[in-house]
C-alpha cells in the first residue's frame, strides 16, 4: 500500500473528495494517534537567496520560516506573523507553491503530529529587528546551500523549486 492510501486509513474522517498529498519524511507508524497541525512557511527569495530560519532548541534544526496555523487563523495571516517573530523580516506573499505532508514527534507539543506544510513563495520587504521568537535566528544564504541545511525533505523539496 502507498503512503498516501496509509495516510487515508489513519483519517477515517477526511472526506474522500480531497487529493492525496505527497509526504516527506519518516513513513506513518500504523496504530499512532496523529493529531492534524496545519502550518504556513515560506520560502523567501530575493535573487539567488533564500531565507531560513534556524531553531536552537530543542534540537539545533533549520527550516524554512513559517509555523503553525492557529485556531480561527487563516494561513497567510499566520504566515505573516511567524515570519516575523522567527525572521525580523516583513514579507510579500508573490503565491503558493503547494503543500505536503510529514508525519513527527513535536516536542514543544509532546505529541505525534500528522503536519500539512502550506508552502508560499515570497519576499522579503523590510525587516523590521531581530527574531522575537526564542531560540531563533534568521540566516540569508544561496538556495544550494539552504537545499543542504534544511532539516527536512518537504523544505528542501520547495526551496528548490521556489
Amino acid at each position: 500500500m502507498t503512503p498516501i492510501a496509509i495516510a487515508h486509513l489513519y483519517h477515517p474522517v477526511r472526506p474522500a473528495y480531497i487529493t492525496p498529498m505527497r509526504r516527506f519524511g519518516e513513513p506513518v507508524v500504523p496504530g499512532m494517534n496523529y493529531i492534524d497541525r496545519p502550518g504556513a512557511y515560506a520560502v523567501i527569495r530575493d535573487g539567488r537567496d533564500v531565507l531560513i530560519t534556524r531553531q536552537a532548541d530543542p534540537t539545533p534544526d533549520f527550516q524554512l520560516p513559517g509555523g503553525g496555523i492557529d485556531p480561527g487563523e487563516s494561513p497567510l495571516p499566520a504566515l505573516h506573523r511567524e515570519c516575523l517573530e522567527e525572521t525580523g523580516w516583513k514579507i510579500q506573499v508573490e503565491r503558493k507553491l503547494g503543500a505536503f505532508q510529514r508525519y513527527a514527534w513535536l516536542p514543544d507539543y509532546k505529541f505525534w503530529a500528522r503536519k500539512v506544510c502550506h508552502i508560499y513563495l515570497a519576499r522579503p520587504v523590510r525587516r523590521m529587528g531581530e527574531p522575537t521568537e526564542p531560540g531563533h535566528s534568521a540566516l540569508w544564504m544561496s538556495v544550494d546551500a539552504a537545499s543542504r541545511l534544511l532539516g527536512n525533505a518537504g523544505d528542501r523539496h520547495f526551496v528548490t523549486r521556489g
